[in-house]
C-alpha cells in the first residue's frame, strides 16, 4: 500500500468501546500500580480485550501520546532529517492488513519509535500514528523509513469522527478499544463517540490528588455530564470488579 490522499471514506465508523483499569479511587495510573494487589486487576484487564479468549474483539487500540510514552516509547525522541525529501501529502498505509494495530494520536510528531511493530505481552501490533497539519515533514518522513502508517486527522487538532472513518476505511477496523489516558477518553465521550465502557476496578488506592483519571477534561473539552447504563458487575480474580456500561449519547 502506500499514499491515501485521494481516498473516498466510508461513513460508517468502528464500534468503540473504552476500555480501562482503575484503582478504587478513579486513578489509571500512580504509586498504586506497584502494589502487588494490581495484579489480579491487571489480568483481568488483559485477558478481557487481548488473551487468548477475549470479551473484546477488536482489530486496533488507541491511546493518547502521554499513554504511548509511559508505556512503550519512553519518552525517546525521534531521529530527525530536516534536510528530507518532501513526502506526498495525505496519509501513509505502510500494512491495511495487520492483525491488530497500535493507534498513537501524535498531533504534531514528537514520538520516538524504533520499530513499526509493538509488542504488549502476548499481543503484536502494527503501529499507526495520528497526526494533524502540525507535524513536520521530517517527522513522516521518520515514520516513512520505520515503515509505520499515518494518517492526518486534521489541521491543527485531531477530529475524532474523521479519524474514525479513516481508520475503518483504510484499515478495515470495524471495533476499536479506546485506552487513555483521561482526556481522550472523556473527548470521545463528549462527542458522542464511545459506544461502551469497561472498567476494571482493582482492590487498591494511593488517595493522590494529582494523578489522572478515568475521564478527565484538562481545560480542552466540556464538563458537561454524560450518563452510561449498567450492563454488568462482576467480581473477578484477586478481589477486583468488573463494571460494563452502555454510553447514554445524547442524553446528559
Amino acid at each position: 500500500m502506500g499514499d491515501m490522499s485521494d481516498t473516498t471514506l466510508p461513513e460508517a465508523r468502528p464500534f468503540v468501546f473504552c476500555h480501562m483499569m482503575t484503582s478504587l479511587d478513579g486513578k489509571i495510573m500512580g504509586r498504586y500500580m506497584s502494589s502487588p494487589g494490581v495484579a489480579g486487576a491487571g489480568k483481568v484487564f488483559y485477558d478481557l480485550a487481548f488473551g487468548e479468549d477475549p470479551y473484546y474483539r477488536h482489530q486496533g487500540w488507541l491511546s493518547g501520546r502521554v499513554t504511548t510514552d509511559d508505556n512503550f516509547t519512553h519518552y525517546r525522541a525521534p531521529v530527525l532529517d530536516e534536510n528530507a525529501a518532501p513526502v506526498p501529502e495525505g496519509d501513509f498505509v505502510a500494512v491495511s492488513d495487520a492483525e491488530k494495530y497500535y493507534i498513537s494520536i501524535d498531533a504534531s510528531g514528537r514520538v520516538g519509535w524504533e520499530s513499526a511493530v509493538l509488542t504488549y505481552q502476548t499481543t503484536t501490533a502494527h503501529v499507526l500514528e495520528v497526526l494533524t497539519g502540525q507535524a513536520s515533514n521530517a517527522y513522516k518522513a521518520f515514520l516513512r523509513g520505520l515503515g509505520i502508517s499515518y494518517v492526518i486527522g486534521g489541521d491543527e487538532e485531531v477530529d475524532f469522527a474523521l479519524l474514525l472513518d479513516k481508520l475503518k476505511g483504510l484499515f478495515g477496523i470495524d471495533t476499536l478499544m479506546l485506552g487513555g489516558g483521561g482526556v481522550l477518553n472523556w473527548s470521545f465521550i463528549q462527542a458522542g463517540l464511545c459506544d461502551e465502557l469497561s472498567v476494571v476496578i482493582a482492590p487498591v488506592a494511593d488517595g493522590s490528588s494529582d494523578t489522572p483519571t478515568l475521564f478527565e477534561t484538562a481545560g480542552r473539552t466540556s464538563d458537561t455530564p454524560r450518563g452510561f447504563s449498567l450492563q454488568a458487575a462482576e467480581a473477578r480474580e484477586g478481589g477486583s470488579v468488573w463494571l460494563r456500561y452502555t454510553v447514554d449519547n445524547g442524553e446528559n
